[in-house]
């Protein structure tokens, strides 16, 4: 976006130019829910099995990459939701 001063100068709206750098093209997007969907459903099966046959500390850490992934996609859609 483009502002004048009050010479008519054009001035770079810098905030803007700063968001459009750092924002992740579509590919990304497109390419990270599936890995994080496909990480936690691996992570809880691993969960539940692990803790099926009483090895609870694995199935702990396992429990805590589901809780990852999961915290992940909730922040992955608020971020990139349609306003």
């Amino acid at each position: 976006m483009v502002n004048h001063d009050t010479q008519g100068a054009a001035m770079i709206d810098q905030h803007r130019h700063a968001s459009a750098e750092t924002a992740a093209t579509p590919d990304d997007r497109n390419l990270l829910r599936p890995v994080l969907w496909l990480l936690l459903i691996l992570s809880a099966a691993a969960n539940i099995t692990m803790s099926v046959i009483g090895a609870y500390m694995i199935g702990s850490g396992f429990g805590l990459i589901t809780v990852a992934c999961t915290v992940a996609l909730v922040v992955h859609h608020y971020r990139h939701r349609r306003a």
